[in-house]
């Protein structure tokens, strides 16, 4: 991304090519295929194409593509009078790498989490990524339902804090 940003093309054309598979994955698995799969596809790459210079190099690229992306499919569904219950802070299936996918991408959760103490680390990856209910996740950190519940709120605060001081460091510098 940042290559592209820069006026990179065959860097843009390798980002859009493997963000495409991931876009193809995502919309697939929420639309039972179709021809508004691809439709949703290059709506989404038209618009991270668009957006790019928006970009904030000091957050991960993967929560923001997948921010394009949800309001994508959001759009979609409201043109399609669909309703259905999609969480909007569910990155489980875009986030998951492939086995092609480059090193360099993989490190973005990692970076982010690095900032958190290991239990929380570990609470996010169970109930945010792998889908496990705040028992089974406090079970396997060997904490109450309660505690877990307690320790993955104070996560996403410390997430989200995080990420608005690296904005504002960002506009300040």
């Amino acid at each position: 991304m940042l290559r592209g940003q820069a006026g990179d093309a065959a860097a843009w054309r390798e980002l859009l090519a493997l963000l495409s598979v991931r876009l193809r994955m995502f919309f697939a698995r929420r639309l039972d295929g179709g021809a508004d799969v691809e439709d949703l596809v290059q709506e989404t790459l038209l618009a991270v194409h668009r957006r790019r210079m928006t970009y904030d190099p000091a957050q991960p690229f993967t929560a923001w593509a997948h921010a394009i992306a949800k309001y994508k499919l959001i759009d979609h569904w409201r043109r399609n009078r669909t309703r259905k219950h999609e969480p909007l802070d569910d990155l489980a299936d875009f986030l998951a790498a492939p086995e092609t996918e480059a090193p360099e991408t993989r490190g973005d959760l990692d970076r982010v989490l690095a900032h958190l103490p290991d239990r929380q680390q570990k609470l996010v990856r169970d109930v945010k990524l792998q889908g496990l209910s705040l028992a089974e996740a406090g079970a396997r950190a060997g904490i109450s339902e309660g505690a877990a519940k307690v320790a993955l709120h104070r996560a996403l605060k410390a997430l989200t804090e995080f990420a608005l001081k690296g904005r504002d460091d960002k506009e300040r510098g």
